[in-house]
């Protein structure tokens, strides 16, 4: 019944985050490297009319990226997205979106004035008809074609230079899968060459930062799929665990009792069908994937190799990134030593910060663990359990950032690998976002963790001290006004007494009333009150 009432309400509201927006998506707009859409609300490019944005040049970065990418013009992803567009919408104020649309992350209204914070929350702390409904929103995802967005199926040269469009529509989830397929895919080199060591979201700074738009931009697309604005993604923590603690059919499905590489028939997940998971038959061809199903969803936790991966992250692990203070280091790749990135994402040991090709640690760990299609890069996101792991792997990165408090210049700005610069465009996305704009307070985003809540130590000094310290400035004023307000009462009190004294002389004592006057009561009860 829930999924069905969902289905009702998917008319009523618009999508509004992706990769190619439906709009843009014409010979026209690709020849003329334009994406500048209306906004509905007055029909002009972006906006304009009413102060959102304007259609406006991009400003690429300069800064160079580093070496490990040793060629120039061959991967429709250098410096993004200017192979497609050069012109976009950039909006003012707390506007966002492909055509302004939308409202910055954090705020909310019909003119994105309005602050607002929403909590994350571990799964197991919902109750059942909370867990249900987040269930019950990622089949509605899986059921129901973008409205606002389309993939490309070729390459920009595959497309006659965009003479030739090609793209396919696809799901609201699906959308996701291809966007984390497209942006750690192989860079196909014409013929049979391809070239491996090359991903805009993976192995280098970028990745805590593209991860976290990722879940902002997935999350705000079931808010406005299902009308649900208080929609926040919940974590798993996996600190300590012994096993996949959410593979049940309660929540993210159980093991299948015959095949064991599959999900049992009872799990909401069991007919889920994967995309984007055949890349050698991709870089074969020297094509894209262009979201046609591929299968059933892959995972066999625990029955990995235990070599590469002995456990699951402890919390002792997680104490030991949290206390390397440079974020990234040397090359700031998976080889980089005293890296939190890198410790984080798993190339580097959680007992020494020394980097191990051998091992895949704390996130990696996790991917490995799964041992199905969570396990492979490109295609791990069909899997909705890289959410609840991808949304508590953003949480230790908050934790980091308010016990370090880095300045946004500690996030690299040249020489990282391509794509990961501080002012480079994240792939693949339009709107265009830079890196060093996520590498801020998850605060100042419009979210919190149910966990960093509690144990915070900074929530006194940012949210409790301002109150205390504007307190403090008003203080003298306070003290004066309690002081003369004591002797007007004293004074006062003092005339009544002597009143009331005369006016029981001025009466004989049987004629004395049981009760005072009306007038004096309220006289009474005034100077109380002053």
């Amino acid at each position: 019944m829930l999924l069905a009432a969902l289905y009702c309400l998917l008319w009523s509201f618009q999508t509004s985050a992706g990769h190619f927006p439906r709009a843009c998506a014409s010979s026209k707009n690709l020849m003329e490297k334009e994406c500048c859409p209306p906004w509905e609300g007055d029909g002009s490019p972006c906006g304009q009319l009413s102060g959102r944005g304007s259609c406006q040049d991009i400003n690429l970065s300069k800064a160079p990226p580093g070496p490990q990418f040793p060629f120039t013009g061959v991967d429709d992803r250098e410096s993004w997205p200017s192979v497609f567009y050069n012109r976009t919408c950039q909006c003012f104020d707390n506007f966002m979106g492909f055509n302004c649309g939308n409202c910055k992350f954090g705020f909310r209204g019909p003119n994105c004035r309005e602050r607002r914070l929403l909590v994350r929350r571990n799964i197991f702390d919902l109750s059942v008809p909370e867990k249900n409904k987040f269930l019950a929103y990622l089949t509605l995802a899986k059921h129901t074609t973008s409205p606002d967005y389309v993939i490309p199926t070729g390459t920009y040269g595959q497309m006659n230079n965009g003479s030739t469009p090609m793209f396919n529509d696809i799901n609201v989830y699906d959308l996701f899968v291809w966007m984390h397929y497209y942006v750690s895919r192989d860079t196909l080199l014409g013929g049979s060459e391809i070239w491996k060591d090359i991903d805009f979201a993976h192995e280098a700074p970028g990745f805590l930062p593209w991860h976290r738009l990722f879940l902002l931009l997935w999350e705000q697309e079931i808010q406005k799929l299902t009308g649900d604005e208080n929609f926040t993604i919940p974590y798993w923590d996996w600190r300590d665990a012994d096993n996949c603690e959410i593979c049940t059919d309660e929540y993210m499905g159980g093991r299948d009792p015959v095949n064991p590489n599959l999900l049992s028939p009872a799990s909401f997940f069991s007919s889920w069908q994967i995309i984007c998971s055949r890349l050698e038959e991709y870089n074969r061809r020297q094509v894209l994937c262009d979201g046609t199903s591929e299968g059933p969803l892959l995972r066999n936790p625990g029955n990995h190799d235990p070599a590469r991966t002995p456990r699951l992250p402890s919390s002792a692990d997680v104490e030991f990134c949290l206390s390397l203070t440079q974020y990234d280091s040397g090359a700031m790749d998976k080889a980089a030593n005293f890296s939190f990135r890198n410790t984080l994402e798993g190339f580097a040991s959680p007992l020494t910060g020394i980097a191990d090709a051998s091992q895949s640690s704390m996130h990696n760990a996790l991917h490995i663990f799964m041992n199905g299609t969570m396990s492979q890069v490109q295609g791990s996101a069909n899997d909705p359990i890289f959410l609840l792991h991808h949304a508590f792997v953003d949480s230790i990165f908050e934790q980091w950032l308010r016990r370090h408090h880095p300045l946004q210049e500690v996030y690299p700005e040249a020489n990282a690998p391509i794509g990961h610069n501080r002012e480079s465009y994240m792939v693949p996305f339009i709107p265009l976002y830079r890196n060093g704009d996520f590498f801020i307070s998850s605060r100042d985003l419009g979210y919190d963790y149910s966990y960093l809540q509690d144990s915070d130590p900074d929530f006194f000094q940012d949210y409790i001290k301002p109150y205390l310290e504007q307190a403090s400035r008003i203080w003298p004023w306070l003290v004066g006004a309690a002081l003369v307000g004591s002797v007007l009462t004293a004074v006062l009190g003092g005339l009544t007494r002597r009143l009331c004294r005369r006016k029981r002389k001025q009466l004989p004592e049987e004629k004395e009333p049981l009760l005072m006057e009306k007038e004096d009561y309220h006289s009474l009860l005034y100077q109380s009150h002053l």
